[in-house]
């Protein structure tokens, strides 16, 4: 890895969320907004938004109004930060990006296919919720399920979601919950700055969902 690279590649362990939001905005001009965060409340981890059930502890919007909010500006990104440093990192999804999720399983077998065809990725997050996320170029989330049905699969019946305008991801080192932190499966480089369209790489993700959706109907 050469040294122009790793310095454009997010540190994942001990860079502080604002600089991690900070250098996205910069280095690859995603918008970003800060989300949630985690409490230590009678020796347990909560939410900071008060609710004790949760469902995305740390991870989700702390606004209502957060797809104004979102910023693509480094300065406006660190006051945004600077008043709540332990904010989750999220990103929008339908501007400069979409978004593929997939089960961790599914996304494993498929990252591995896509090198053996030397495909051309854009990043790859996964979360502690074992789930896999692709990034691609907007517009990914309108043609998804026809292109789904183009491969003879049912939307409906793989683990598939596309994620576009509305909709948005959490960025490393956000963690979840008690869980622990998203990370980069593929880090964000000045090799992979040119996202793939979706149609490069749902033939592999909808074959890796549809085995990993037999394998569970099948135990």
């Amino acid at each position: 890895m050469g040294v122009t690279e790793a310095a454009h590649i997010p540190r994942q362990h001990g860079e502080p969320l604002l600089d991690s939001a900070v250098r996205y905005a910069e280095e690859r001009h995603w918008d970003v907004f800060p989300g949630t965060w985690l409490e230590a409340v009678d020796g347990r981890e909560r939410c900071s938004c008060g609710d004790t059930a949760c469902a995305s502890p740390g991870v989700h919007p702390f606004r209502e109004d957060w797809a104004a909010q979102a910023t693509g500006s480094p300065a406006a990104a660190r006051r945004l930060w600077g008043k709540h440093p332990r904010a989750s990192v999220l990103l929008p999804t339908g501007r400069t990006f979409d978004a593929l999720d997939v089960p961790e399983s599914a996304g494993f077998l498929a990252l591995a296919r896509m090198e053996r065809m030397d495909l051309a990725l854009g990043p790859v997050a996964c979360g502690p919720d074992r789930r896999m996320v692709f990034f691609v170029l907007p517009g990914a989330a309108a043609k998804v399920a026809g292109l789904i049905r183009k491969l003879g699969w049912s939307p409906s019946g793989i683990d598939l979601v596309a994620k576009g305008e509305g909709g948005y991801v959490a960025a490393p080192p956000t963690r979840v919950g008690g869980q622990g932190a998203v990370q980069w499966v593929r880090r964000p480089t000045h090799a992979n700055r040119w996202l793939p369209d979706a149609e490069e790489l749902i033939s592999p993700l909808a074959y890796a969902c549809g085995r990993d959706a037999a394998a569970a109907r099948g135990r």
